[in-house]
């Protein structure tokens, strides 16, 4: 053994003596949830398995909906019902309004200087009002209308010329989402169509890269002793993703600061905005950066694309599979608009069927099926239970939304259970019933739910109405792989391949394109 080899095996040594010394002399308080042994050490880190939000919610119908876990030396609440998440987004919501320390925020999001992670206060109360005024207000998301509405032209048209060549919809759909984000926050596209363009597909790696590093238990943020190891490679990954992020918005920002006024041509998208906002006096927040900036932009771009983009494919997923589903959602289509042109925003109030389909697939297929994870400011109680000061919570937003006690046949999709009449008729996504909360609840409730709405319900609508959707030649509907591939957001293992039909007349395919 070399020197250098030694001093690094004693410094691992005494790293381990260490952690397991200071988790003997400092054991659990008193009075917590109940939950599995942990280990010494790493705690109950193997517990969490290959798909953590199965296994916590498989752990919670054992130690119940409530339960503490201690992942290395940090302790971990989870909640797994609507009851307790009542609790904690009402009761309890200020006080875990702030996030835990996390590999992700530090070496991803600019060393939390973005809006989702930034610890609760002036600076993230800042951004979320820019966020709220200038792109998620209703004036906004009405003013960028006609965006969403060419690009999912763009869309059809794309799908319309796939002939009878099997289409990857996923990458379609991520164009799509892409493009509307750039050209509302950028003044442009990112992408061209998406078809065989090799800028879009790296784009689509890189956000999936950037979802499942952030999907992963890093052991370093729970054994802190252990970080500068990585174990696991985590940090090393997340740097050199950081990196090709950072290039890619350095790239943008300094393209629109020197296009910016010239020609007598003033853009008015996002970014123009916040470039503007630099330049005003100091408020609360403290000034608005450039590094705040691009990692408001990297949070829009990264949260606000492939989130969309999945849900709307899973929709058509749980459609093929269900055809008497898909038939009843465009005979309503057929009623409500025609066969004559496409559906637009404006429609959309009266599909009352197709409203019970998008809520029935937030519910079965969250994009983020736990929670981005919260920290307690201060020690509470709840259900009666001691929650510690500095204790990491999850809410396990898949297992709620699966619950026995509240859905009938949870596994099942069944959009009727939201339809007047039905048992959860009553119950909506926005985060005011905790019963299905794909986009969390209070405070830190997702800031771009409202552009994230009308961009599944707004593309989805256009895809059953002016399509029928078929499996590739040999492939049997029954055998449509529906399994889930785990990260920050709920993806679908293999990625849908498709064969869309035109069903509306002739011309309405032929709309001008920009």
């Amino acid at each position: 053994m070399t020197p250098l080899e030694l001093v690094l095996a004693t410094l691992i040594i005494s790293t381990i003596l260490y952690t397991l010394i200071n988790s003997l002399l400092n054991p659990a308080p008193r009075g917590l949830p109940p939950g599995p042994k942990p280990w010494p050490i790493i705690g109950n880190l193997l517990h969490l398995g290959r798909v953590p939000h199965h296994s916590l919610a498989a752990l919670a119908k054992k130690y119940g909906p409530l339960m503490h876990l201690r992942l290395g030396s940090v302790h971990v609440i989870v909640a797994a019902s609507s009851s307790v998440a009542t609790q904690i987004f009402k009761t309890h919501d200020v006080n875990f309004s702030s996030r835990p320390p996390n590999s992700g925020a530090k070496h991803i999001a600019y060393n939390y200087q973005d809006l989702v992670f930034a610890p609760y206060g002036p600076k993230w109360r800042m951004l979320r009002k820019i966020c709220s005024v200038h792109l998620f207000s209703a004036k906004a998301l009405d003013d960028f209308r006609h965006i969403r509405q060419e690009e999912v032209l763009v869309l059809i048209n794309a799908l319309f010329q796939a002939g009878k060549a099997p289409t990857d919809l996923a990458k379609l759909l991520n164009v799509c989402t892409t493009n509307v984000l750039g050209r509302v926050m950028l003044g442009r596209r990112v992408f061209g169509d998406g078809s065989g363009d090799e800028k879009s597909e790296e784009f689509k790696q890189m956000v999936v890269e950037m979802m499942v590093l952030a999907g992963v238990f890093n052991i370093g943020d729970f054994v802190p002793s252990l970080e500068w190891l990585d174990l696991q490679g985590v940090a090393s990954k997340m740097k050199k993703l950081h990196n090709r992020f950072d290039e890619f918005l350095n790239k943008i920002l300094e393209e629109h600061k020197e296009s910016n006024g010239e020609d007598g041509h003033v853009h008015t998208d996002l970014l123009s905005v916040l470039i503007g906002l630099k330049d005003d006096a100091e408020g609360e927040g403290g000034k608005l950066t450039d590094t705040n900036i691009k990692a408001l932009l990297l949070d829009l771009f990264t949260a606000g694309t492939d989130t969309s983009s999945s849900t709307v494919e899973w929709a058509i997923a749980e459609l093929i599979r269900n055809p008497k589903l898909l038939a009843q959602a465009q005979e309503e289509l057929n009623q409500v608009v025609g066969r004559d042109r496409l559906v637009s925003e404006s429609d959309l109030g009266q599909l009352t069927f197709f409203q019970a389909i998008i809520k029935e697939t937030f519910r079965l297929h969250p994009s983020t099926p736990l929670s981005l994870p919260r920290m307690a400011s201060e020690s509470c109680e709840i259900d009666g239970y001691h929650i510690p000061k500095n204790s990491t919570l999850l809410v396990n937003v898949w297992a709620i939304a699966r619950d026995p006690d509240v859905w009938s046949e949870p596994l099942e999709f069944k959009p009727d259970r939201f339809l007047p009449g039905g048992k959860n008729a009553h119950m909506d996504v926005k985060g005011t019933d905790f019963e299905v909360i794909p986009f969390g609840a209070g405070r830190r409730i997702c800031a771009g739910m409202s552009m994230g709405m009308r961009m599944v319900q707004y593309v989805t609508a256009t895809l059953v109405h002016g399509f029928d959707w078929e499996m590739p030649e040999g492939q049997m509907v029954e055998k449509l792989n529906m399994e889930e591939s785990y990260g920050l957001t709920l993806q679908r293992a293999a990625p849908l391949v498709v064969h869309p039909r035109p069903r509306l007349a002739p011309h309405v395919y032929q709309t001008n394109i920009v």
